[in-house]
């Protein structure tokens, strides 16, 4: 009989997986605060990151590689990112970095974690000094549980959803009003579910970083992405059960 994975929303793209034993980060942005970016919703409880097994990183954008938020880690965290970002993690200090690409699969303890494409812009700064090509990961323990990191959709993502995956952790906005290329959005994700045809959903990267002031002005953004996305849902995948979780929330499977 399959035992439980626990999920937990931290906000933004952070979320905390523990199947198996294992406890997993995906993109810790741990602080209240990036550049012009205010955190909206519960702050993140430093329990969260006091036993991790490893932390994988997405891609090198500012909102899901936080310099400041991986210094709050122990050193001896494992981490995988794509490859090219081991540059940037050196310095602070880490020891134990593995720089992947898609196709690769590394493994903590008893979860295989497989590393899969991303249709999402390279690159860090306004000069792209630094370049990985982002990637999401397929994490299978008692449970197969997919992170998109930052993407849009694409056709291979059928290959993704076989076998079946128990869960699929979607992102379906970004951190402003608007959303550039390279996401999903509401509608787009909803459609990324008829090829993943996962059992449950849980959409992130919504609702939690916003510019300062902004949200007087324009908060649509802070609420409606995940409501949007669920009503799209019942009619691309009625299979499929969406919940929604607010930062600091947790569900079992």
């Amino acid at each position: 009989m399959l035992s439980a994975a626990r999920v937990s929303f931290l906000g933004h793209s952070t979320v905390a997986v523990k199947d198996s034993g294992v406890q997993l980060l995906t993109d810790p942005l741990l602080r209240g605060r990036v550049g012009h970016l205010r955190r909206h919703g519960a702050a993140v409880a430093a329990a969260s990151w006091a036993e991790l097994d490893g932390v994988l990183l997405s891609h090198l954008h500012h909102d899901h590689f936080d310099r400041r938020s991986l210094q709050l880690l122990s050193r001896a965290t494992r981490i995988v990112v794509p490859r090219g970002g081991g540059a940037l993690l050196r310095p602070l200090g880490f020891t134990a970095v593995e720089e992947v690409v898609s196709g690769d699969r590394v493994s903590f303890g008893a979860v295989s974690v497989s590393v899969v494409h991303a249709e999402h812009a390279a690159g860090r700064g306004p000069r792209r000094s630094h370049n990985a090509q982002p990637v999401g990961y397929v994490i299978e323990g008692e449970r197969r549980i997919y992170f998109a990191g930052d993407t849009d959709i694409f056709d291979a993502m059928t290959m993704i959803g076989e076998p079946s995956l128990d869960l699929a952790l979607l992102p379906v906005w970004g951190w402003g009003p608007t959303l550039g290329p390279g996401h999903l959005d509401p509608r787009s994700a909803a459609e990324a579910l008829a090829l993943l045809t996962p059992t449950v959903a849980i959409p992130i990267h919504w609702g939690t970083l916003y510019p300062f002031a902004l949200e007087r002005l324009k908060p649509g953004a802070l609420s409606d992405p995940p409501q949007l996305f669920k009503r799209y849902a019942s009619e691309t995948a009625a299979q499929c059960e969406v919940r929604i979780l607010q930062p600091g929330e947790t569900t079992e499977l």
